[in-house]
């Protein structure tokens, strides 16, 4: 036994240790703009995806969902590999394929075995570079993403954050959801599929990003050999500009009393993607907390506003949340709670607003730190989220941030900071509300508002 619990402690790392001995992130730009990054480990398997400065942001009222249909069709065919011949091709490499399109990206990954790194490449550039969309499919998947659909107006939580964006966003693209709306489903053809490839899928607007047990220059080699087509790079000189989205302090009330419970999500507008802002607003979420009453811990949780929520049954559920864009986010909190208890959720909720905006301690801040740490630290699990990391990273600060350098973001705020980054966000500043369900109890818009700020003497 002895002996155990000594091996045990040889080979266990501390965390400024597993820090340090990350593995580099080692870029490489190709002549036609695509950006290959690598981070090697040691391990038997690799992720390799592309991901791409595209998504529901991209499109027009009329194209909205092209984004969301082509993840779809991506997996249907390509021209050298028709029909359901790409699946099985991935299939007999024993990998797994996913993908998803966001509102400002589209990804592609595939994981597999490290040897065959150079297939996965190849694959990839057949998925962006040769979709066949043929008509039979594009059909059959319409059929298919009418029914999703169905089945998302069914998760009142997407619902909210839906009309989150519509009435935080509105008039701009980033009020449109990423699905698209039915009537645009029903009549996209293959010409307008086609010309969102053309127009998005090109080389500087992607990243190649592996991770796993994978040599970088072969990744870069495997990438200048199938990412080469003519079509694939700008004949222009640069990327299209996004048109800025404006923020708008409003509200969307969908109120549906046959739903047993209410939905509720409150935000004010945070920062983009590059601001050191998030970094301190993360670490006021985290002092937040979450909640959900399938935890334990009851009212002894070291989130103020959870042991509220359990004293006094004020929801079901709740969770603060930073979206960020590349130029503006969202920063609030999304509550489910019986139609009785909103009212006094929504006052404890602002509460806290109030408090990490006038009174937030060092303690507090020391807990919420440890936490983004350990969130932090968790990431290194697997290839496929150190893999996202690189991608997104790229495409959202043009650089892979190492994790010491987001430690030592972390360890820099203090209360004082917290104070600060909340007031100048958060502190007498109009929200954007959206509520789904039996909403009656929902304080009217002007008395949410006077919530945001404190008469002080």
């Amino acid at each position: 036994a002895a002996l155990m619990t000594l091996t045990r402690k040889r080979g266990a790392a501390t965390y400024a240790q597993t820090l340090q001995n990350i593995p580099e992130t080692q870029v490489t730009t190709l002549e036609n703009g695509l950006r290959v990054a690598s981070e090697e480990s040691s391990q038997p398997t690799c992720t390799v995806g592309l991901w791409i400065e595209a998504g529901s942001r991209y499109e027009d009222t009329k194209t909205n969902g092209a984004g969301f249909f082509m993840e779809h069709m991506a997996f249907k065919g390509t021209k050298k590999r028709p029909g359901s011949a790409f699946e099985k091709e991935v299939e007999s490499l024993g990998a797994h394929l996913n993908g998803y399109t966001s509102r400002e990206q589209t990804a592609f990954y595939i994981k597999a075995l490290s040897k065959d790194m150079p297939k996965v490449v190849e694959l990839l550039s057949d998925l962006v570079q040769n979709c066949a969309l043929e008509d039979s499919q594009i059909e059959k998947e319409r059929g298919i993403i009418l029914q999703e659909l169905k089945e998302m107006d069914s998760n009142l939580t997407d619902v909210t954050f839906d009309y989150l964006h519509a009435t935080a966003y509105q008039g701009t693209a980033l009020a449109r959801t990423v699905e698209g709306t039915t009537e645009n489903i029903k009549r996209l053809t293959r010409a307008d599929l086609a010309s969102y490839i053309d127009t998005h899928f090109k080389a500087p607007r992607m990243v190649l990003a592996a991770a796993g047990g994978i040599s970088h220059r072969e990744l870069v080699d495997a990438a200048k050999q199938h990412f080469t087509g003519a079509s694939f790079t700008y004949k222009g000189d640069s990327v299209p500009a996004l048109a800025h989205c404006r923020f708008t302090g409003s509200e969307i009330r969908a109120r549906d009393d046959a739903l047993p419970l209410a939905h509720i999500a409150l935000a004010v507008e945070g920062p983009g993607w590059a601001d050191p802002d998030n970094v301190v607003l993360n670490v006021a979420n985290a002092i937040i907390g979450r909640y959900d009453r399938t935890f334990g811990g009851g009212k002894n949780q070291s989130s103020r506003l959870a042991a509220l929520a359990v004293e006094h049954n004020l929801c079901h559920s709740f969770e603060p949340f930073n979206t960020s864009y590349s130029d503006t986010g969202l920063f609030g909190f999304h509550f489910v709670s019986d139609p009785l208890s909103i009212d006094d959720m929504m006052f404890c909720a602002q509460r806290e607003w109030m408090r990490l905006c006038t009174s937030t301690t060092e303690s507090e801040v020391t807990r919420a730190k440890n936490y983004l740490r350990n969130a932090m630290v968790a990431q290194l699990d697997g290839t496929t989220r150190v893999c996202e990391n690189i991608g997104s990273h790229l495409l959202h600060y043009g650089r892979c941030i190492p994790l010491e350098e987001w430690d030592a973001r972390i360890s820099a705020v203090d209360a004082r900071m917290v104070r600060d980054v909340c007031s100048k966000y958060i502190y007498d500043k109009c929200p954007a509300i959206a509520a789904v369900g039996p909403i009656e109890q929902l304080l009217d818009y002007n008395r949410i508002r006077s919530a945001m700020y404190w008469i002080r003497l």
